[in-house]
């Protein structure tokens, strides 16, 4: 089934969350078994599942799927469809465009020579060479008086374009160069842009001179986050370009965490046999998009979990791969 507006509309109103969604041969209990069995994740708070415009959903521990939580780095899926969008409609040049032609004015004094060669692209697959705002950085940096300068004023542990270098900090920059460009904040770039029904922005922290903060702190339901995954299974439904979609799924460097493939934004793996691509925020918010593949349909899948609790390091994101490759092999 094509994605169309009233099939999107569907899933962000579909007020119950009873499970909906036909299975391979009509086992419809084998999906409610995978449902049941996940609630012995004590983290887990939220699976939702689209598929040819169907929806299945389950909350977990006196949580809904309509209820926002804070999707962390998930995020960094969304600032890098507005990037997209924003070179479609020509308020970006293009991922080469040199950082330096948006943000010259929030660069140090005396700027080593390579921050001229930081490209829009660099940031979204965190090739920009500059130290890492994440981990221990990250508290120091949003600290700070002003977060664009102090990403810029990092120093370079590596040259643009090189190893992966996860860092909030690019997809901050990725959203200071949107606001810049644009005119307008990242919040209302989304809410225009990404008119795509049952998507919606809640609560979302903003940097000392009201830059929203590209790539965490954005509360959105599970509800929303599929919705937003479901416009990626389709091929961008009409808002997100399709080109930007191949690109943004195209191996640009390896994962520093899992020695997989990123993209734009984007987490690159293999799931139940097929290609999946997904974003993955600390705690497990996660959003897995598998495309149509041979005859398989497009599948999405939303997943929210305790923002405060970690996921990587603890196993715990690896066990909802594992939840998501059961749905997948599920849903056919």
């Amino acid at each position: 089934m094509t994605l169309t507006r009233r099939s999107l509309l569907a899933l962000g109103l579909a007020a119950a969350p009873a499970l909906a969604l036909p299975v391979r041969g009509g086992a419809q209990e084998t999906l409610d078994a995978i449902l049941d069995t996940a609630g012995e994740h004590d983290q887990l708070r939220a699976i939702a599942i689209w598929r040819g415009g169907e929806v299945a959903a389950r909350g977990y521990g006196g949580f809904t799927p309509d209820r926002p939580t804070n999707i962390k780095s998930a995020s960094k899926s969304i600032v890098s469809a507005l990037a997209g969008i924003a070179i479609e409609r020509g308020v970006l040049k293009g991922a080469d465009q040199p950082v330096a032609e948006v943000l010259r004015d929030d660069f140090p004094a005396s700027p080593d020579p390579r921050l001229f060669r930081v490209t829009l692209g660099n940031l979204l697959s965190m090739q920009a060479g500059l130290e890492r705002q994440s981990g221990r950085n990250y508290g120091a940096w949003v600290s700070s008086r002003n977060w664009v300068r102090a990403a810029l004023a990092a120093p370079f542990v590596a040259e643009p374009g090189g190893r992966m270098l996860y860092s909030t900090a690019s997809s901050h920059l990725v959203s200071a160069m949107l606001t810049r460009a644009a005119g307008r904040s990242t919040l209302a770039l989304a809410r225009e842009w990404l008119d795509i029904p049952g998507f919606e922005i809640g609560g979302w922290e903003r940097d000392p001179q009201g830059v929203y903060l590209g790539g965490n702190e954005m509360a959105m339901s599970t509800r929303s986050l599929l919705a937003f995954g479901a416009a990626y299974a389709e091929g961008g439904a009409g808002v997100i370009p399709p080109g930007w979609i191949a690109e943004s799924w195209r191996p640009r460097t390896q994962s520093m965490f899992t020695g997989s493939g990123y993209g734009y934004g984007w987490f690159l793996a293999r799931m139940a046999g097929r290609p999946v691509n997904y974003g993955w925020g600390y705690g497990g918010q996660m959003i897995y998009v598998a495309p149509t593949l041979r005859g398989r349909p497009a599948v999405a899948i939303a997943m929210t979990s305790d923002p405060d609790q970690p996921s990587g390091r603890t196993g715990y994101r690896d066990e909802l791969h594992g939840l998501a490759a059961r749905l997948l092999t599920a849903l056919g």
